[in-house]
């Protein structure tokens, strides 16, 4: 991939990109402490591209696509979005909001469906949207999985005999509840992160550090 090409080279200085949806208040008031000026973006919900305060808003998969392209300098997504699409970042802070937890869910009972397909079958069907993830998982774990790809809610799958279970992002856990379904595994927290195109990094090094430095926790404060 090309990750030295688009906006981020048309100014010396940091273009950025943040996610939409449940993370964009605390990625906006990040940025707002980095020194960029968020209050056009907060005040449109529909543009995308605020030029004159260097700022991108779009899906979260996306946030790590355009940071590797080099078309923004830096990005801010959460940890099961870096680990799922990004194949060439800098992870530079967790920046510690957003927190949830990537985790393995079955139908409720006694039995966990997952490992009696394991048993049984030598491999369990799992729905998922982070077939990466899926995977990794199976690998680490050595349980044989039989991936199904789904693109939107994936919670109906056990209940409708799609699968044995599911590997999703959980927060409050309200809507695996509400599906009876349980948490059977908690495969990985996940939290907000900022990341950095590799050549910004190298580039615009001086940049970077400055803006570290304001979203670091003040050392002086620890005694």
């Amino acid at each position: 991939m090309n990750n030295s090409r688009g906006l981020a080279w048309e100014t010396g200085e940091l273009v950025a990109a943040v996610p939409k949806g449940h993370l964009a208040d605390g990625a906006l008031d990040t940025l707002d402490r980095a020194g960029f000026d968020t209050a056009e973006v907060r005040s449109n919900q529909r543009r995308q591209f605020f030029s004159e305060s260097r700022i991108m808003t779009m899906r979260p998969s996306d946030v790590v696509k355009y940071v590797e392209a080099g078309v923004v300098d830096i990005g801010i997504a959460g940890k099961d979005v870096i680990e799922e699409y990004a194949d060439a970042v800098y992870e530079l802070l967790d920046l510690e909001f957003g927190g949830c937890r990537m985790v393995l869910a079955t139908l409720e009972g006694e039995v966990d469906p997952v490992q009696d397909a394991l048993q049984r079958l030598g491999s369990a069907r799992i729905a998922t949207k982070f077939p990466r993830t899926a995977l990794a998982w199976s690998e680490r774990s050595a349980q044989p999985i039989e991936l199904v790809e789904l693109k939107g809610s994936v919670e109906l799958a056990p209940v409708a005999g799609l699968a044995d279970g599911i590997i999703d992002l959980v927060d409050t856990g309200k809507t695996l509840e509400e599906n009876h379904l349980v948490v059977r595994n908690e495969i990985a927290p996940s939290t907000a992160r900022l990341i950095c195109n590799q050549i910004s990094y190298l580039r615009k090094s001086e940049q970077i550090s400055s803006l570290l430095a304001l979203l670091e926790p003040d050392s002086s404060s620890n005694g």
